[in-house]
């Protein structure tokens, strides 16, 4: 739905969709969908007042003493979610979070991230992110329960009927399309059970958004079938890891990421430690980098994918970004998006050069020493709400902690966070 449409005519076309069911979606600081179910006849409320929920049983927004928030829809993020009943059907709107008084919640990331790109759409810039994201399909048990069996013991490419993955990726293209998101290609990733879909290149809030509801849906669509979807960083020690890897590219003025890609790059590259607690957030995500072609360190070029920053070869579109490849699926992508971006147009506004004294450096090695780096950040202080940089930290050095207690931390990296992402 766009923007010109008023709540009347939002409300009047559900009606003729036979919509019963409304849910009002948003993330939480860690990037978990959060959502509640509201009937069709309190979404005209829910537009002029929002609906109120207890913001002290979400971790890192606010404590028992100030805690009520509400949620109001977006109406331009208002979609069918195919995989529920045809008859009372539900929609899904993204919502921007509030306090009471009206004023903007500086935990909601996503609103963070709409304030941060229409700052850019100000400058004159247009900011877009492509992303590719693989995943993990395993059996469940009687109970519904994930087991550590992936669905199959196919690798890269592989077609079935060793690839048992088709239909379900299939239908999730499907569904894809179904919900207007717009997908450029699927396959069988190397690791048994592992299954990768790329998305095109959209502006960020789109993006973004996107990226939320794929895990969704995948999700949903792997329950559905029997199976269990992890976007675990390294579900299985010693099988392949799963990245999101983030596709950039920036214009201004008529000149192309060409012409500002080393300013990018040097941008990205100057505060990729401090922002990687962001794009890395759990124990299980150091599992993951340094191994199976995922980055160690502060590289970049073209072609290899062990690089941090890869320069697709080739002509035309696709030639015209930069592939950051240390993010994981455990990151909140409205978050991590903010940060490059962020990092990205410093870089241009700086005319920032490659400093080859980061040739040697490498990514932080544990969740602790990522969280030590952001903790000295002045760039993250200068992008991200104190509250939220609070809060975040906070709950990463308690992960740690945590896992590092338990008698085999390598397996809490895994057992913790199985469910979570």
């Amino acid at each position: 739905m766009a923007n010109s449409f008023t709540t009347a005519e939002i409300i009047s076309y559900a009606e003729d969709q036979d919509v019963s069911f409304v849910r009002l979606a948003f993330c939480d600081i860690f990037g978990q969908l959060k959502n509640i179910s509201v009937s069709l006849s309190t979404l005209e409320r829910a537009f002029s007042e929002g609906v109120r929920f207890d913001a002290s049983q979400i971790r890192g927004f606010l404590n028992v003493e100030d805690s009520d928030l509400l949620l109001f829809p977006d109406p331009t993020t208002m979609t069918f979610l195919p995989w529920r009943p045809s008859q009372g059907r539900v929609i899904r709107f993204y919502c921007d979070i509030k306090h009471p008084d009206g004023r903007p919640f500086v935990g909601d990331t996503r609103y963070m991230l709409k304030k941060t790109e229409r700052e850019l759409f100000e400058k004159d810039y247009e900011f877009y992110l492509g992303s590719e994201l693989e995943f993990y399909l395993f059996k469940t048990d009687e109970n519904g329960d994930p087991t550590y069996e992936p669905m199959d013991r196919a690798s890269y490419f592989d077609i079935a009927p060793i690839d048992k993955g088709e239909n379900i990726r299939r239908e999730i293209c499907l569904t894809l399309e179904e919900m207007g998101l717009k997908f450029e290609s699927s396959h069988h990733e190397k690791g048994p059970g592992q299954n990768e879909v790329v998305f095109r290149h959209s502006l960020l809030l789109d993006a973004t958004d996107n990226i939320i509801s794929f895990k969704a849906m995948v999700k949903a669509l792997a329950a559905r079938n029997g199976l269990y979807a992890s976007f675990l960083p390294k579900p299985l020690f010693d099988e392949c890891s799963s990245g999101f890897h983030m596709n950039i590219s920036v214009s201004k003025d008529g000149k192309d990421m060409n012409y500002y890609r080393e300013n990018v790059i040097a941008g990205i590259l100057k505060h990729i430690r401090e922002i990687t607690v962001f794009l890395n957030p759990i124990v299980n995500s150091y599992e993951r980098l340094g191994g199976y072609q995922a980055p160690s360190n502060l590289t970049y070029g073209t072609g290899n994918r062990n690089l941090l920053i890869r320069i697709p070869m080739g002509k035309g579109e696709d030639s015209n970004r930069i592939e950051l490849r240390s993010p994981d699926n455990a990151s909140n992508p409205y978050i991590a998006a903010t940060l490059l971006a962020r990092a990205a147009i410093e870089g241009i506004e700086q005319n920032l050069k490659y400093d080859d004294s980061l040739a040697g450096e490498t990514l932080p090695q544990s969740l602790i020493e990522a969280v030590e780096a952001a903790e000295s950040s002045d760039f993250i202080n200068s992008v991200l709400p104190e509250h939220l940089v609070k809060c975040f930290l906070k709950a990463k050095r308690q992960d740690w902690i945590a896992a590092t207690q338990s008698n085999n931390p390598r397996v809490a990296a895994r057992e913790m966070e199985f469910y979570l992402t």
